[in-house]
């Protein structure tokens, strides 16, 4: 009995070990998307809370506010982080603002992360 349970747990151990070496040779896709944000978005800690949101996701980026009173700013990540990053700019952002309209340019897969963390430029 204690050797028909140890080939089961060995089973159990290599099927779990093929498992994860399936996901990470999958690797999860990397994406980058350029922003820019409309509305009532300066003033109202937008940058701040937009850092703070790309580091909770893990992405990385860049957000700047425009002399045209838009932010603008870069992300890039896992392509489901950017995904969720580019809903958060799109409808959440800082309690205090107002998102009239967010675009997407220049969205593309990366083979590697060109950005390390999340901050603010001026």
């Amino acid at each position: 009995m204690c050797g028909r349970g140890l080939h089961v747990f060995g089973f159990l151990v290599l099927l779990l070990g093929l498992t994860i070496l399936a996901v990470m040779s999958s690797g999860a896709k990397l994406a980058s998307v350029d922003f820019e944000v409309f509305g009532n978005v300066q003033g109202v800690c937008f940058r701040m809370y937009t850092e703070d949101q790309g580091k909770m996701l893990g992405v990385n980026g860049w957000v700047k506010n425009t002399r045209q009173g838009t932010v603008i700013g870069q992300v890039q990540g896992p392509r489901d982080k950017v995904e969720e990053m580019k809903h958060w700019l799109r409808y959440v952002g800082s309690p205090s603002s107002r998102i009239d309209r967010a675009e997407f340019t220049n969205q593309r897969d990366i083979s590697k992360l060109e950005i390390r963390g999340f901050g603010t430029r001026y």
